[in-house]
Protein backbone atom coordinates (compact mmCIF):
# COMPACT_ATOMS: atom_id res chain seq x y z
CA UNK A 1 0.00 0.00 0.00
CA UNK A 2 1.88 3.46 -1.12
CA UNK A 3 1.97 5.61 1.88
CA UNK A 4 1.22 9.54 1.30
CA UNK A 5 4.16 11.90 1.65
CA UNK A 6 3.80 15.57 1.78
CA UNK A 7 6.60 18.29 -0.36
CA UNK A 8 8.06 20.52 1.84
CA UNK A 9 9.45 23.82 0.71
CA UNK A 10 11.82 26.58 2.53
CA UNK A 11 9.88 29.39 3.67
CA UNK A 12 12.17 31.86 2.65
CA UNK A 13 11.98 30.63 -0.77
CA UNK A 14 7.95 31.04 -0.82
CA UNK A 15 8.04 34.65 0.62
CA UNK A 16 11.02 35.87 -1.88
CA UNK A 17 8.06 34.19 -4.50
CA UNK A 18 4.90 36.13 -2.62
CA UNK A 19 6.91 38.84 -2.59
CA UNK A 20 7.16 38.99 -6.18
CA UNK A 21 3.94 39.01 -6.76
CA UNK A 22 3.40 35.05 -6.82
CA UNK A 23 -0.30 34.01 -5.37
CA UNK A 24 0.62 32.28 -2.29
CA UNK A 25 -0.87 29.03 -4.04
CA UNK A 26 1.49 28.72 -6.62
CA UNK A 27 4.39 30.23 -4.29
CA UNK A 28 4.21 27.06 -2.17
CA UNK A 29 3.90 24.91 -5.43
CA UNK A 30 7.06 26.62 -6.77
CA UNK A 31 8.84 26.03 -3.84
CA UNK A 32 7.99 22.57 -2.66
CA UNK A 33 9.69 22.17 -6.66
CA UNK A 34 13.13 23.80 -5.97
CA UNK A 35 12.26 27.00 -7.22
CA UNK A 36 13.67 30.00 -5.33
CA UNK A 37 13.47 32.74 -7.50
CA UNK A 38 10.92 34.10 -9.75
CA UNK A 39 13.37 34.60 -12.15
CA UNK A 40 13.99 31.31 -12.56
CA UNK A 41 9.72 30.77 -13.35
CA UNK A 42 11.12 32.38 -17.04
CA UNK A 43 10.31 30.82 -20.17
CA UNK A 44 11.12 33.19 -22.48
CA UNK A 45 13.08 31.92 -25.69
CA UNK A 46 15.73 34.49 -24.87
CA UNK A 47 16.95 32.27 -22.14
CA UNK A 48 17.20 29.07 -24.20
CA UNK A 49 20.91 27.37 -23.87
CA UNK A 50 22.57 28.73 -27.18
CA UNK A 51 23.81 25.68 -30.15
CA UNK A 52 27.37 26.54 -29.11
CA UNK A 53 27.01 24.90 -26.02
CA UNK A 54 26.25 21.41 -27.33
CA UNK A 55 28.99 19.90 -28.39
CA UNK A 56 29.23 19.29 -32.46
CA UNK A 57 26.06 20.95 -33.36
CA UNK A 58 28.05 23.68 -35.01
CA UNK A 59 29.91 20.91 -36.99
CA UNK A 60 26.59 19.62 -37.60
CA UNK A 61 25.41 22.85 -38.98
CA UNK A 62 28.47 23.12 -40.99
CA UNK A 63 27.89 19.73 -42.79
CA UNK A 64 23.76 20.16 -43.42
CA UNK A 65 24.59 23.68 -44.86
CA UNK A 66 27.29 22.23 -47.33
CA UNK A 67 24.33 19.44 -48.10
CA UNK A 68 21.73 22.01 -48.88
CA UNK A 69 24.45 23.90 -50.68
CA UNK A 70 25.46 21.15 -53.02
CA UNK A 71 21.94 19.64 -53.50
CA UNK A 72 22.89 16.04 -51.70
CA UNK A 73 20.12 13.85 -50.87
CA UNK A 74 19.43 13.54 -46.78
CA UNK A 75 17.24 10.99 -45.59
CA UNK A 76 15.64 11.28 -41.89
CA UNK A 77 16.00 8.07 -39.54
CA UNK A 78 13.61 8.41 -37.06
CA UNK A 79 12.80 5.93 -34.18
CA UNK A 80 9.14 4.82 -34.13
CA UNK A 81 7.77 6.65 -30.67
CA UNK A 82 6.35 10.21 -30.19
CA UNK A 83 9.85 11.26 -29.67
CA UNK A 84 11.07 9.76 -32.48
CA UNK A 85 8.16 11.06 -35.11
CA UNK A 86 8.41 14.46 -33.64
CA UNK A 87 12.03 14.38 -34.37
CA UNK A 88 11.73 13.12 -37.37
CA UNK A 89 9.11 16.27 -37.94
CA UNK A 90 11.29 18.71 -36.72
CA UNK A 91 14.38 17.57 -39.06
CA UNK A 92 11.63 17.19 -42.40
CA UNK A 93 10.10 20.52 -41.57
CA UNK A 94 13.25 22.59 -40.70
CA UNK A 95 15.62 21.35 -43.88
CA UNK A 96 13.21 22.14 -45.99
CA UNK A 97 12.16 25.67 -44.97
CA UNK A 98 16.40 26.16 -45.15
CA UNK A 99 16.58 25.14 -48.81
CA UNK A 100 17.10 21.27 -49.10
CA UNK A 101 15.67 20.02 -52.13
CA UNK A 102 16.23 16.32 -51.33
CA UNK A 103 14.54 15.12 -48.06
CA UNK A 104 13.12 12.02 -47.47
CA UNK A 105 12.59 9.81 -44.06
CA UNK A 106 12.18 6.13 -42.96
CA UNK A 107 11.23 4.47 -40.27
CA UNK A 108 11.80 1.09 -39.06
CA UNK A 109 9.26 -1.45 -38.37
CA UNK A 110 9.33 -2.41 -34.94
CA UNK A 111 8.83 -6.40 -35.24
CA UNK A 112 11.26 -6.34 -38.38
CA UNK A 113 13.49 -4.22 -37.90
CA UNK A 114 14.02 -3.57 -33.86
CA UNK A 115 15.00 0.03 -32.31
CA UNK A 116 17.65 2.22 -34.12
CA UNK A 117 19.52 2.30 -37.65
CA UNK A 118 19.59 -1.28 -37.93
CA UNK A 119 22.13 -2.96 -40.53
CA UNK A 120 18.56 -4.41 -42.78
CA UNK A 121 17.37 -0.81 -42.61
CA UNK A 122 20.06 0.94 -43.93
CA UNK A 123 20.20 -1.65 -46.90
CA UNK A 124 17.29 -0.60 -47.78
CA UNK A 125 17.00 2.73 -47.09
CA UNK A 126 20.23 2.20 -49.79
CA UNK A 127 18.12 0.26 -51.94
CA UNK A 128 15.11 2.89 -51.67
CA UNK A 129 16.70 6.27 -51.78
CA UNK A 130 20.63 5.65 -52.29
CA UNK A 131 21.27 8.97 -50.23
CA UNK A 132 24.27 10.69 -49.49
CA UNK A 133 23.56 11.39 -45.92
CA UNK A 134 21.91 9.85 -43.34
CA UNK A 135 20.94 12.24 -39.84
CA UNK A 136 19.34 10.06 -37.21
CA UNK A 137 17.02 11.36 -35.02
CA UNK A 138 16.13 10.45 -31.41
CA UNK A 139 18.53 7.05 -32.42
CA UNK A 140 21.71 6.04 -33.63
CA UNK A 141 24.05 6.03 -30.67
CA UNK A 142 23.77 2.39 -30.53
CA UNK A 143 23.50 1.61 -33.83
CA UNK A 144 26.59 0.13 -34.25
CA UNK A 145 26.23 -2.10 -36.99
CA UNK A 146 23.97 -0.03 -39.23
CA UNK A 147 26.54 2.88 -38.90
CA UNK A 148 28.99 0.71 -40.25
CA UNK A 149 26.73 -0.83 -42.91
CA UNK A 150 26.47 2.64 -44.33
CA UNK A 151 30.07 3.69 -44.15
CA UNK A 152 30.24 0.66 -46.61
CA UNK A 153 27.86 1.30 -48.99
CA UNK A 154 29.28 5.10 -48.44
CA UNK A 155 26.71 6.33 -46.90
CA UNK A 156 27.80 9.41 -44.47
CA UNK A 157 25.95 9.49 -41.06
CA UNK A 158 25.21 12.18 -39.07
CA UNK A 159 23.50 11.08 -35.45
CA UNK A 160 21.38 13.36 -33.66
CA UNK A 161 20.47 11.37 -30.57
CA UNK A 162 20.14 11.71 -26.35
CA UNK A 163 20.09 7.99 -25.18
CA UNK A 164 23.01 7.13 -22.65
CA UNK A 165 26.35 5.81 -25.00
CA UNK A 166 28.09 2.85 -24.22
CA UNK A 167 30.25 2.79 -21.32
CA UNK A 168 32.84 0.06 -22.54
CA UNK A 169 33.19 1.36 -26.05
CA UNK A 170 33.92 4.02 -28.20
CA UNK A 171 30.96 5.54 -30.11
CA UNK A 172 29.92 4.67 -33.68
CA UNK A 173 32.06 5.15 -36.27
CA UNK A 174 30.09 8.53 -38.10
CA UNK A 175 30.96 11.58 -39.46
CA UNK A 176 29.52 13.60 -36.68
CA UNK A 177 27.62 13.06 -33.20
CA UNK A 178 25.56 15.16 -31.56
CA UNK A 179 24.49 14.26 -28.14
CA UNK A 180 24.73 15.75 -24.68
CA UNK A 181 24.93 12.08 -23.16
CA UNK A 182 28.74 11.87 -25.09
CA UNK A 183 31.73 12.23 -23.32
CA UNK A 184 33.27 16.00 -23.42
CA UNK A 185 29.62 17.60 -24.00
CA UNK A 186 28.84 20.14 -21.41
CA UNK A 187 25.86 21.24 -22.48
CA UNK A 188 23.75 22.02 -19.27
CA UNK A 189 20.37 20.04 -19.81
CA UNK A 190 21.41 16.93 -20.31
CA UNK A 191 17.76 16.07 -19.81
CA UNK A 192 16.96 16.82 -23.22
CA UNK A 193 14.95 14.84 -25.31
CA UNK A 194 15.40 13.73 -29.01
CA UNK A 195 13.20 16.36 -30.50
CA UNK A 196 15.01 19.23 -28.69
CA UNK A 197 18.38 18.07 -29.88
CA UNK A 198 17.47 18.02 -33.38
CA UNK A 199 15.67 21.03 -32.92
CA UNK A 200 19.76 22.37 -31.90
CA UNK A 201 20.57 20.97 -34.95
CA UNK A 202 18.17 23.16 -37.24
CA UNK A 203 19.43 26.64 -34.90
CA UNK A 204 22.81 25.58 -35.43
CA UNK A 205 22.35 25.10 -39.59
CA UNK A 206 20.15 28.18 -39.67
CA UNK A 207 23.00 30.19 -37.67
CA UNK A 208 25.85 28.58 -40.23
CA UNK A 209 23.34 29.44 -43.49
CA UNK A 210 22.81 33.21 -41.96
CA UNK A 211 26.81 33.60 -41.61
CA UNK A 212 27.15 32.81 -45.07
CA UNK A 213 24.42 35.32 -46.57
CA UNK A 214 22.63 32.08 -48.10
CA UNK A 215 19.05 33.10 -47.63
CA UNK A 216 19.61 36.72 -48.83
CA UNK A 217 21.23 34.75 -51.74
CA UNK A 218 19.14 32.19 -52.10
CA UNK A 219 15.68 33.97 -52.20
CA UNK A 220 14.65 31.75 -48.73
CA UNK A 221 13.02 33.97 -46.18
CA UNK A 222 14.91 33.64 -43.24
CA UNK A 223 13.34 30.45 -41.56
CA UNK A 224 11.24 31.04 -38.38
CA UNK A 225 12.07 27.87 -36.31
CA UNK A 226 9.56 28.94 -33.72
CA UNK A 227 6.93 27.27 -35.93
CA UNK A 228 8.22 23.84 -35.04
CA UNK A 229 7.73 24.34 -31.26
CA UNK A 230 4.67 22.67 -30.98
CA UNK A 231 6.70 19.61 -32.27
CA UNK A 232 9.23 20.41 -30.16
CA UNK A 233 6.36 20.53 -26.62
CA UNK A 234 4.55 17.45 -27.81
CA UNK A 235 7.84 15.15 -27.59
CA UNK A 236 9.12 16.85 -24.58
CA UNK A 237 6.47 16.18 -22.67
CA UNK A 238 5.28 12.69 -24.58
CA UNK A 239 9.60 11.10 -23.76
CA UNK A 240 8.96 12.18 -19.65
CA UNK A 241 11.99 13.71 -19.30
CA UNK A 242 12.85 15.73 -16.47
CA UNK A 243 11.54 19.08 -17.33
CA UNK A 244 14.36 21.77 -16.12
CA UNK A 245 14.64 25.05 -17.01
CA UNK A 246 15.60 24.54 -20.96
CA UNK A 247 13.11 21.92 -21.47
CA UNK A 248 10.25 24.05 -19.42
CA UNK A 249 11.07 27.13 -22.34
CA UNK A 250 11.03 24.65 -25.18
CA UNK A 251 7.69 23.20 -23.66
CA UNK A 252 5.86 26.61 -22.90
CA UNK A 253 6.28 28.45 -25.88
CA UNK A 254 5.44 25.21 -27.26
CA UNK A 255 2.02 25.28 -25.77
CA UNK A 256 1.75 28.39 -26.33
CA UNK A 257 1.59 28.19 -30.28
CA UNK A 258 -0.79 25.32 -29.61
CA UNK A 259 -3.22 27.26 -27.93
CA UNK A 260 -3.46 30.14 -30.23
CA UNK A 261 -3.88 27.95 -33.04
CA UNK A 262 -0.45 28.02 -34.42
CA UNK A 263 0.31 24.30 -34.28
CA UNK A 264 0.37 21.85 -37.27
CA UNK A 265 -1.82 20.70 -39.45
CA UNK A 266 -1.15 16.84 -37.50
CA UNK A 267 -1.54 18.52 -34.25
CA UNK A 268 -4.59 20.47 -34.68
CA UNK A 269 -6.07 17.07 -36.57
CA UNK A 270 -5.28 14.82 -33.30
CA UNK A 271 -6.89 17.60 -30.92
CA UNK A 272 -9.89 17.43 -32.93
CA UNK A 273 -10.11 13.28 -32.77
CA UNK A 274 -9.71 13.30 -29.08
CA UNK A 275 -12.49 16.06 -28.51
CA UNK A 276 -9.73 18.32 -26.93
CA UNK A 277 -10.20 22.36 -27.81
CA UNK A 278 -6.62 23.66 -28.53
CA UNK A 279 -7.28 26.44 -26.25
CA UNK A 280 -7.37 24.90 -23.11
CA UNK A 281 -4.53 22.57 -24.25
CA UNK A 282 -1.95 21.29 -21.12
CA UNK A 283 1.37 19.35 -20.96
CA UNK A 284 -0.93 16.52 -19.55
CA UNK A 285 -3.00 16.50 -22.48
CA UNK A 286 0.16 16.40 -24.74
CA UNK A 287 0.99 13.01 -22.73
CA UNK A 288 -2.37 11.46 -22.51
CA UNK A 289 -4.35 12.27 -25.34
CA UNK A 290 -2.21 13.27 -28.01
CA UNK A 291 0.88 10.82 -27.30
CA UNK A 292 -1.14 7.74 -27.21
CA UNK A 293 -2.49 8.22 -30.99
CA UNK A 294 0.72 8.84 -32.44
CA UNK A 295 2.05 5.73 -30.35
CA UNK A 296 -0.56 3.58 -32.02
CA UNK A 297 0.73 3.46 -34.97
CA UNK A 298 4.62 2.46 -34.49
CA UNK A 299 2.67 -0.21 -31.71
CA UNK A 300 0.39 -2.08 -34.26
CA UNK A 301 1.12 -1.30 -37.63
CA UNK A 302 3.31 1.51 -39.12
CA UNK A 303 5.45 4.72 -37.54
CA UNK A 304 5.29 6.54 -40.48
CA UNK A 305 1.91 7.36 -40.22
CA UNK A 306 2.63 9.70 -37.13
CA UNK A 307 5.69 11.32 -39.50
CA UNK A 308 3.21 12.24 -41.86
CA UNK A 309 0.67 13.67 -39.71
CA UNK A 310 2.94 15.59 -38.66
CA UNK A 311 4.41 16.94 -41.37
CA UNK A 312 1.93 17.49 -43.83
CA UNK A 313 0.34 21.23 -44.37
CA UNK A 314 -3.08 19.54 -46.08
CA UNK A 315 -5.76 19.81 -43.33
CA UNK A 316 -7.60 17.41 -45.12
CA UNK A 317 -4.64 14.76 -45.25
CA UNK A 318 -3.95 15.27 -41.61
CA UNK A 319 -7.65 14.99 -40.47
CA UNK A 320 -7.42 11.43 -42.50
CA UNK A 321 -4.42 10.61 -40.60
CA UNK A 322 -5.65 11.71 -37.57
CA UNK A 323 -8.72 9.68 -38.17
CA UNK A 324 -6.79 6.20 -38.44
CA UNK A 325 -4.37 6.70 -35.69
CA UNK A 326 -7.61 7.44 -33.03
CA UNK A 327 -9.02 3.83 -34.44
CA UNK A 328 -5.19 2.50 -33.71
CA UNK A 329 -5.14 3.91 -30.43
CA UNK A 330 -8.57 2.37 -29.55
CA UNK A 331 -7.26 -1.25 -31.43
CA UNK A 332 -4.53 -0.94 -29.09
CA UNK A 333 -6.51 0.16 -25.83
CA UNK A 334 -8.16 -3.55 -26.65
CA UNK A 335 -5.38 -5.05 -26.95
CA UNK A 336 -4.18 -3.74 -23.17
CA UNK A 337 -6.64 -4.38 -21.68
CA UNK A 338 -7.06 -8.19 -22.77
CA UNK A 339 -3.06 -8.12 -21.95
CA UNK A 340 -3.51 -6.82 -18.78
CA UNK A 341 -5.95 -9.29 -17.62
CA UNK A 342 -4.34 -11.99 -18.70
CA UNK A 343 -0.94 -10.68 -16.91
CA UNK A 344 -3.32 -10.23 -13.88
CA UNK A 345 -4.69 -13.94 -14.21
CA UNK A 346 -0.74 -15.17 -14.47
CA UNK A 347 -0.18 -13.17 -11.15
CA UNK A 348 -1.83 -14.81 -9.09
CA UNK A 349 0.30 -17.73 -9.50
CA UNK A 350 2.93 -15.32 -8.34
CA UNK A 351 4.06 -14.12 -5.18
CA UNK A 352 5.07 -10.31 -5.63
CA UNK A 353 5.79 -10.21 -1.85
CA UNK A 354 9.28 -9.96 -1.06
CA UNK A 355 10.34 -9.68 -4.17
CA UNK A 356 12.19 -6.75 -5.97
CA UNK A 357 11.59 -7.18 -9.78
CA UNK A 358 9.01 -8.37 -11.75
CA UNK A 359 9.46 -10.42 -15.30
CA UNK A 360 6.54 -11.89 -17.02
CA UNK A 361 6.15 -13.48 -21.03
CA UNK A 362 3.59 -14.26 -23.06
CA UNK A 363 3.51 -15.42 -25.97
CA UNK A 364 -0.12 -14.09 -27.38
CA UNK A 365 1.06 -10.76 -25.99
CA UNK A 366 1.66 -8.07 -28.84
CA UNK A 367 5.13 -6.54 -29.18
CA UNK A 368 3.91 -3.48 -29.54
CA UNK A 369 2.10 -3.14 -26.28
CA UNK A 370 4.33 -4.69 -23.84
CA UNK A 371 5.83 -0.75 -22.69
CA UNK A 372 2.70 0.13 -21.77
CA UNK A 373 1.92 -3.33 -19.83
CA UNK A 374 5.11 -3.14 -18.27
CA UNK A 375 4.02 1.13 -17.10
CA UNK A 376 1.39 -0.13 -15.76
CA UNK A 377 2.24 -3.44 -13.44
CA UNK A 378 5.08 -1.36 -12.45
CA UNK A 379 2.60 1.61 -10.86
CA UNK A 380 0.50 -1.37 -9.50
CA UNK A 381 3.11 -3.19 -7.98
CA UNK A 382 5.87 -1.00 -7.33
CA UNK A 383 8.55 -3.08 -9.09
CA UNK A 384 10.77 -2.56 -11.79
CA UNK A 385 9.45 -4.77 -14.16
CA UNK A 386 9.90 -6.12 -17.58
CA UNK A 387 7.43 -7.55 -20.19
CA UNK A 388 8.37 -9.98 -23.18
CA UNK A 389 6.55 -10.92 -26.50
CA UNK A 390 7.52 -13.44 -28.63
CA UNK A 391 9.98 -12.42 -31.81
CA UNK A 392 11.56 -14.52 -34.28
CA UNK A 393 14.12 -17.12 -34.25
CA UNK A 394 14.15 -18.24 -30.71
CA UNK A 395 14.06 -14.55 -29.41
CA UNK A 396 12.15 -12.56 -26.89
CA UNK A 397 11.55 -8.81 -27.34
CA UNK A 398 11.27 -7.23 -23.91
CA UNK A 399 10.21 -3.64 -22.74
CA UNK A 400 11.26 -2.23 -18.95
CA UNK A 401 10.23 0.27 -16.94
CA UNK A 402 11.81 1.29 -13.69
CA UNK A 403 11.41 2.83 -10.17
CA UNK A 404 13.57 5.62 -8.83
CA UNK A 405 16.31 4.35 -6.95
CA UNK A 406 17.54 1.88 -10.44
CA UNK A 407 19.05 2.61 -13.65
CA UNK A 408 17.31 -0.24 -15.27
CA UNK A 409 19.91 0.00 -18.36
CA UNK A 410 22.64 -0.21 -16.02
CA UNK A 411 21.19 -3.32 -14.06
CA UNK A 412 20.70 -4.99 -17.69
CA UNK A 413 24.43 -3.97 -18.25
CA UNK A 414 25.53 -5.72 -14.91
CA UNK A 415 23.43 -8.91 -16.48
CA UNK A 416 25.25 -8.68 -20.03
CA UNK A 417 28.38 -8.79 -18.43
CA UNK A 418 27.35 -11.93 -15.97
CA UNK A 419 25.95 -13.72 -18.40
CA UNK A 420 27.53 -13.73 -21.96
CA UNK A 421 25.58 -14.28 -24.75
CA UNK A 422 21.73 -13.88 -22.94
CA UNK A 423 21.37 -10.42 -24.40
CA UNK A 424 20.96 -10.29 -28.27
CA UNK A 425 20.45 -6.45 -27.74
CA UNK A 426 19.57 -3.67 -25.24
CA UNK A 427 19.86 -0.26 -24.39
CA UNK A 428 17.88 3.34 -23.07
CA UNK A 429 17.65 5.49 -19.81
CA UNK A 430 17.64 4.81 -16.66
CA UNK A 431 13.70 4.73 -16.24
CA UNK A 432 12.71 2.86 -19.27
CA UNK A 433 14.66 0.56 -21.63
CA UNK A 434 14.19 -2.40 -24.11
CA UNK A 435 15.69 -5.77 -24.76
CA UNK A 436 16.48 -8.80 -26.98
CA UNK A 437 17.11 -12.25 -25.14
CA UNK A 438 17.39 -15.35 -26.20
CA UNK A 439 13.88 -17.42 -25.16
CA UNK A 440 15.66 -20.60 -23.83
CA UNK A 441 17.13 -18.46 -21.45
CA UNK A 442 14.23 -16.74 -20.00
CA UNK A 443 14.31 -18.71 -16.82
CA UNK A 444 17.95 -17.23 -16.18
CA UNK A 445 17.60 -14.25 -17.40
CA UNK A 446 14.35 -13.61 -14.95
CA UNK A 447 16.71 -14.67 -11.99
CA UNK A 448 19.73 -12.91 -12.70
CA UNK A 449 17.78 -10.01 -13.04
CA UNK A 450 16.40 -10.14 -9.85
CA UNK A 451 19.61 -10.62 -8.05
CA UNK A 452 21.15 -7.98 -9.97
CA UNK A 453 18.33 -5.39 -8.57
CA UNK A 454 18.06 -6.71 -5.48
CA UNK A 455 22.72 -5.87 -4.74
CA UNK A 456 21.59 -2.42 -6.22
CA UNK A 457 18.88 -1.00 -4.21
CA UNK A 458 17.60 -1.44 -1.03
CA UNK A 459 14.31 -2.97 0.37
CA UNK A 460 13.12 1.10 1.59
CA UNK A 461 13.35 1.61 -2.27
CA UNK A 462 10.50 -0.57 -3.00
CA UNK A 463 8.03 1.22 -0.58
CA UNK A 464 5.60 3.28 -3.01
CA UNK A 465 4.89 6.85 -1.87
CA UNK A 466 2.84 9.27 -3.28
CA UNK A 467 3.92 13.07 -3.16
CA UNK A 468 1.53 15.50 -2.45
CA UNK A 469 1.68 19.16 -2.11
CA UNK A 470 -1.10 18.56 1.32
CA UNK A 471 -4.28 20.17 2.06
CA UNK A 472 -5.63 22.76 0.32
CA UNK A 473 -7.64 25.44 2.52
CA UNK A 474 -11.54 25.26 1.28
CA UNK A 475 -11.08 29.00 0.26
CA UNK A 476 -8.56 27.89 -2.25
CA UNK A 477 -10.54 25.36 -4.00
CA UNK A 478 -11.59 27.84 -6.52
CA UNK A 479 -11.80 27.80 -10.51
CA UNK A 480 -9.47 30.61 -9.92
CA UNK A 481 -7.00 28.33 -8.38
CA UNK A 482 -7.37 25.68 -11.68
CA UNK A 483 -6.76 28.49 -13.94
CA UNK A 484 -3.15 29.59 -12.03
CA UNK A 485 -2.34 25.92 -11.84
CA UNK A 486 -2.92 25.28 -15.63
CA UNK A 487 -0.92 28.41 -16.72
CA UNK A 488 2.02 26.77 -15.72
CA UNK A 489 3.98 23.31 -17.37
CA UNK A 490 3.96 20.33 -15.29
CA UNK A 491 5.47 17.01 -15.94
CA UNK A 492 8.23 14.83 -14.99
CA UNK A 493 10.86 16.89 -12.58
CA UNK A 494 8.36 19.62 -12.10
CA UNK A 495 5.16 17.35 -10.95
CA UNK A 496 1.47 18.31 -11.36
CA UNK A 497 0.07 19.19 -8.43
CA UNK A 498 -1.42 16.72 -5.98
CA UNK A 499 -2.80 17.24 -2.66
CA UNK A 500 -4.41 15.09 0.04
CA UNK A 501 -6.66 16.06 2.80
CA UNK A 502 -9.54 14.16 4.98
CA UNK A 503 -12.83 13.71 3.48
CA UNK A 504 -16.42 12.68 4.19
CA UNK A 505 -17.89 10.79 1.75
CA UNK A 506 -21.57 11.74 0.82
CA UNK A 507 -22.79 10.19 -1.88
CA UNK A 508 -21.11 7.50 -4.42
CA UNK A 509 -21.76 5.61 -7.10
CA UNK A 510 -20.12 3.72 -10.12
CA UNK A 511 -20.66 4.62 -13.40
CA UNK A 512 -20.22 2.13 -16.41
CA UNK A 513 -19.46 -0.51 -14.30
CA UNK A 514 -16.02 1.30 -13.98
CA UNK A 515 -15.53 4.52 -12.53
CA UNK A 516 -16.42 5.78 -9.00
CA UNK A 517 -18.29 8.78 -9.04
CA UNK A 518 -18.50 10.81 -5.10
CA UNK A 519 -19.65 13.55 -3.55
CA UNK A 520 -17.23 14.08 -1.17
CA UNK A 521 -17.06 17.12 1.97
CA UNK A 522 -14.49 18.80 4.02
CA UNK A 523 -14.79 21.84 6.73
CA UNK A 524 -18.37 22.42 5.39
CA UNK A 525 -18.00 22.40 1.89
CA UNK A 526 -18.82 19.75 -0.40
CA UNK A 527 -17.21 19.03 -4.14
CA UNK A 528 -17.97 16.37 -6.47
CA UNK A 529 -15.02 14.36 -7.31
CA UNK A 530 -14.65 11.37 -9.61
CA UNK A 531 -12.02 8.33 -9.88
CA UNK A 532 -11.63 6.79 -13.27
CA UNK A 533 -10.83 3.16 -13.27
CA UNK A 534 -11.84 2.60 -9.60
CA UNK A 535 -14.74 0.19 -9.32
CA UNK A 536 -14.69 0.02 -5.42
CA UNK A 537 -16.86 2.38 -3.47
CA UNK A 538 -15.46 3.76 -0.01
CA UNK A 539 -15.74 3.72 3.98
CA UNK A 540 -18.07 6.84 5.12
CA UNK A 541 -14.42 8.33 5.76
CA UNK A 542 -11.30 8.74 3.65
CA UNK A 543 -8.06 10.43 3.05
CA UNK A 544 -7.89 11.55 -0.57
CA UNK A 545 -5.25 12.25 -2.67
CA UNK A 546 -6.72 14.76 -5.94
CA UNK A 547 -5.56 17.36 -8.07
CA UNK A 548 -8.22 19.82 -9.35
CA UNK A 549 -10.27 20.10 -12.44
CA UNK A 550 -12.60 22.25 -13.76
CA UNK A 551 -15.99 20.48 -15.08
CA UNK A 552 -18.26 22.68 -17.25
CA UNK A 553 -21.54 21.83 -18.27
CA UNK A 554 -23.63 24.15 -20.03
CA UNK A 555 -20.97 27.18 -19.80
CA UNK A 556 -20.57 26.95 -15.89
CA UNK A 557 -17.61 25.85 -14.55
CA UNK A 558 -17.43 23.94 -11.18
CA UNK A 559 -14.51 22.43 -8.98
CA UNK A 560 -14.39 18.99 -9.53
CA UNK A 561 -11.70 16.56 -7.48
CA UNK A 562 -9.73 14.00 -9.69
CA UNK A 563 -9.13 11.09 -7.05
CA UNK A 564 -5.62 9.22 -7.31
CA UNK A 565 -5.89 7.58 -4.46
CA UNK A 566 -7.52 6.75 -0.73
CA UNK A 567 -5.73 6.16 2.66
CA UNK A 568 -8.81 4.58 4.62
CA UNK A 569 -8.20 3.25 8.01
Amino acid sequence: MPTIKQRTSQPQAVISLTNAGIDPTLANLFAARGIADVSELDTGMEGLLPPSSMLNAERAGRILAKAIKTDKKILVACDFDVDGCSAGAVAIRGLKMMGAKHVNFKMPLRNLHGYGLGKLLVQEIHQQFAPDIILTVDCGVSSYEGIDEANKLGIFTLISDHHLCAADKPLPNAMCIVNPQQPGDEFKSKNIAGVGVIFYVMLALRAELRAQDYFTQSGIPDPNLATLLDLVALATIADVVKLDSNNRRLVANGIRRIKAGRACAGINALLEVAGKEREKVTATDLAFLISPRINSAGRLEDASLGVQCLTTDDTRVASDIATRLNALNAERKDIESQMKESAEIALEEVDVSGRFSLVMHDPSWHQGVIGILASRLKDRYGLPTIIFAKGDDGILKGSGRSIPGLHLRDAMDIVDKRHPGIFKAFGGHSAAAGASIVESRFDEFVMAFEKVVRELIDESVLQQVIETDGNLPNESMTIETIDKIEKNVWGQGFPEPLFDDEFVVIEQQILKDKHLKLKVAKNGAAFPAIWFFRKELLPGQARLVYSLSANEFRGEKTVQLMVRHAEVQ
